[in-house]
């Protein structure tokens, strides 16, 4: 089968530190963090008191549909608005069942749900709860389907549309499937990406549990440290990020600015933890390698590795591991960077979140840094970009995502009409 080529024409952006794609490149091409004491609640008590929060009024972006949508769903909408407007993609001209939306969620309406949760239960005093008490909408928090269900309604989409749920890869696996729905001819515009919100009291402590967020609430603005000796955990953030994908030849007859295509993407489970990774990264490994046949590319031919990056050890070392396992001796010459050391690491959200930063990458020439990196670990050595962001030429950029469940995922982005990014 011919696969049809698959281009970026919009980007929309939500993120800690800026709303939007301006403040977004603008913190990280500035290598600045946004990290901070949580506001959203009273984190007393918790282990982690410390977060990526979005400073976020659904009022100031004229959502008509604030108040039966949670968070993570304003979120969405706001980012899927500046993408729209960004491709200057006029959907109501589009064939609406030509015309897709994919989005992605790790944890889905949980805010919500805990808050209503206080409300109906007295606070956790009764178990008779009085669903009196409930905002309204509440159902609409119970499923991670309303994610893509409302983006659709809101620009009135009506082919494939669906919510992935893949932990933290649910950004790239997001991205990915709607790369294979224009690919495959089953639509010629899709919007792709993810959202969360998962900053709250219930989440902190699910991480707090595991002990796999930082502990170091006196200085949070470098406690996000990937791939750092002195790496202790990884900073929650929430946000969105959603991309418009055309079929290359739709966005050439309108007109359309390209940013890059989509030349490449795979996904993998481990079948081996829950939470767990192993120190050679062969799952991961072989995302990467299978993304990049798809891409008709050789590892030697990538210019930048937007890393997960979580700043957990296991992690740090895992990706390490296979991205020296895929490229080879090319590995050592490649820039590796993280941004979660800047906005924080948003679960579900933050694979598009980084593929939004990887064609911004490739717009302006210039890799993101990992802020915070000072101190090498023996095992970890690459090349990650300390502190500053740096010019470079970037014709073909891979991102790569580990998720809760064993889940390994790799997304290639190529300059469009590079070498390879024609199949």
């Amino acid at each position: 089968m011919t696969r049809r080529r698959v281009a970026v024409t919009g980007i929309g952006v939500v993120a800690p530190g800026g709303i939007g794609v301006p403040q977004f490149w603008g913190l990280l091409s500035d290598g600045r963090t946004a990290t901070r004491r949580i506001s959203l609640f009273d984190p007393a008590g918790l282990r982690s008191q410390i977060a990526a929060e979005c400073d976020f009024e659904a009022s100031e972006h004229g959502l008509a549909t604030a108040q039966r949508s949670d968070r993570y769903v304003q979120f969405a909408l706001v980012a899927a608005a500046e993408a729209v407007r960004d491709a200057h993609l006029d959907l109501d001209r589009e064939d609406p069942w030509r015309a897709g939306a994919t989005l992605g969620t790790a944890v889905g309406g949980t805010t919500r749900l805990e808050h209503d949760y206080v409300l109906v239960s007295e606070r956790g005093s009764r178990w008779d709860v009085d669903a009196r008490r409930s905002q309204p909408h509440l159902e609409r928090a119970f499923t991670p389907a309303t994610l893509s269900s409302a983006v659709a309604e809101e620009f009135g989409v009506r082919g494939p549309v669906q919510t992935v749920s893949t932990g933290c890869t649910s950004g790239l696996d997001a991205v990915g499937y709607a790369y294979h729905a224009v690919a495959e001819g089953r639509v010629d515009v899709c919007l792709a990406g993810a959202a969360d919100s998962p900053i709250s009291p219930i989440t902190m402590a699910c991480f707090d549990a595991i002990k796999a967020t930082s502990p170091n609430n006196d200085d949070p603005a470098h406690a996000s440290r990937p791939f750092d000796a002195d790496r202790n955990g990884f900073v929650m953030g929430e946000g969105a990020a959603v991309l418009v994908l055309e079929d290359l030849e739709h966005a050439r007859a309108r007109g359309a600015d390209v940013y890059c295509e989509i030349s490449g993407y795979a996904t993998f489970g481990n079948a081996y933890h829950m939470t767990g990774l192993t120190k050679e990264g062969l799952e991961m490994a072989r995302a990467i390698d299978t993304a990049l046949d798809m891409a008709r590319l050789d590892g030697s031919a990538i210019d930048y590795v937007n890393a997960h990056g979580s700043g957990t050890q296991q992690n740090d070392r895992h990706e390490t591991a296979a991205v020296k396992r895929s490229l080879g001796e090319h590995a050592y010459a490649t820039p590796m960077s993280s941004i979660k050391s800047m906005v924080g690491h948003s679960l579900g959200a933050i694979g598009s979140i980084e593929l939004a930063a990887c064609v911004l990458a490739m717009a302006h020439q210039v890799v993101p840094p990992t802020a915070n990196y000072t101190t090498p670990d023996p095992e970890c050595d690459l090349d990650y970009v300390p502190r500053e962001a740096r010019e470079r030429t970037l014709r073909h950029v891979l991102s790569v995502g580990s998720g809760f469940g064993g889940f390994q995922s790799a997304v290639v982005l190529s300059g469009s009409g590079s070498e390879g990014a024609a199949r």
